[in-house]
């Protein structure tokens, strides 16, 4: 299950941006976690909700955005989501694609509690 490492790196960042911000916690964590990441999103959830305790994410829900594989056919230049493992242009039917999102993890935003 590499999602442990993934939430450990995770909350590295969490800890490093809570750092230049002043936070005291973190509240809210959104992450977008695309379909071709190789994560999966109920791990994540378990491993985030384990490794927490005791850090400054303790008190954090954790928000994830599910993204779709988005492809663009290099022969018509179209934008499109893939649908069922389909990796054929819907216009052109050309192979030839590249894949523009749903690859990656992001960390998108934190809502943070600063002191005053």
């Amino acid at each position: 299950m590499h999602e442990l490492s993934v939430v450990q790196s995770l909350i590295g960042l969490i800890e490093q941006n809570a750092i230049q911000n002043n936070a005291n916690s973190v509240s809210k964590v959104i992450v977008k976690i695309g379909k071709l990441s190789g994560i999966e999103p109920h791990l994540l959830k378990l491993a985030f909700d384990s490794f927490k305790e005791g850090t400054i994410c303790q008190n954090a829900e954790l928000e994830m955005i599910i993204q779709d594989v988005v492809a663009k056919c290099e022969n018509c230049q179209k934008e499109f989501e893939i649908k069922d493992n389909s990796f054929v242009c819907p216009n052109c039917k050309s192979f030839n694609l590249q894949v523009i999102d749903g690859e990656d993890m992001y960390l998108m935003s934190l809502e943070l509690d600063v002191g005053v």
